[in-house]
């Protein structure tokens, strides 16, 4: 499988400005509204047409190129919402696990789970090397607001354990990424993340995609 080029993304993140133009902005919160209550934090969302249309358009966009590999795929959208009545905090850490078809049997698959029906495991680490995810901000996810704080360059130790990753970031420290409506954000699922619990009285609403390889090791296939 091909490795990503760790070179446009060497802190494991980056703020793309002024992604979203007000229009498509404003269409997406549209498209939101219609989905059922209770569902700012479901995972099942390239289900939904104009998801999958989104996913498209963001893999053919200029800022992306040399940070996908050419045989990408969109394999999951979430939407995160903090608000004053849906708040929470995130301690540090790497996002491990992927969707997947079915579980598997095999002594290098571990950590199972099932999320919203869908398997998940934790993906082997070849994989999780190769995988990025970019955040659509609907609203302004400043520090205020549970933006997201890095560890910059703890993406190139693999996975860490929990005395390890504390270790990191306490030797690096940890950099704020404030984004504003509109802004898109790249990362790496392994590099060390995490976010206050939103201060403001505003919404923050997130589409948070992942890409990956679209072949997946030890007869693994993705849920989508």
């Amino acid at each position: 499988m091909p490795v990503l080029n760790d070179d446009a993304l060497p802190e494991g993140f980056r703020l793309l400005p002024g992604l979203l133009a007000l229009e498509r902005r404003q269409g997406l919160i549209a498209e939101l509204a219609t989905l059922p209550p209770g569902a700012a934090g479901q995972r099942e969302l390239l289900e939904q047409p104009w998801c999958q249309v989104l996913s498209r358009w963001l893999q053919a966009l200029p800022q992306l190129r040399g940070v996908l590999p050419a045989d990408a795929v969109a394999v999951q959208c979430t939407l995160f919402e903090k608000s004053p009545d849906r708040n929470w905090l995130v301690a540090p850490h790497q996002d491990l696990a992927i969707p997947v078809a079915e579980r598997i049997e095999h002594a290098a698959l571990t950590a199972w789970s099932i999320k919203g029906g869908r398997h998940f495991v934790l993906a082997p680490a070849e994989v999780l090397a190769q995988m990025v995810a970019l955040r659509l901000h609907l609203d302004n996810a400043t520090q205020a607001d549970g933006g997201l704080r890095f560890v910059p360059g703890s993406h190139r130790r693999g996975v860490l354990s929990e005395a390890d990753a504390a270790q990191c970031r306490g030797r690096v420290g940890e950099v704020a990424v404030d984004a504003r409506a509109g802004d898109g954000l790249l990362m790496r699922p392994l590099v060390l993340h995490a976010s206050s619990k939103a201060s403001a009285s505003g919404r923050r609403r997130v589409l948070h995609f992942l890409f990956g390889p679209r072949q997946l090791p030890l007869g693994l296939r993705w849920a989508w």
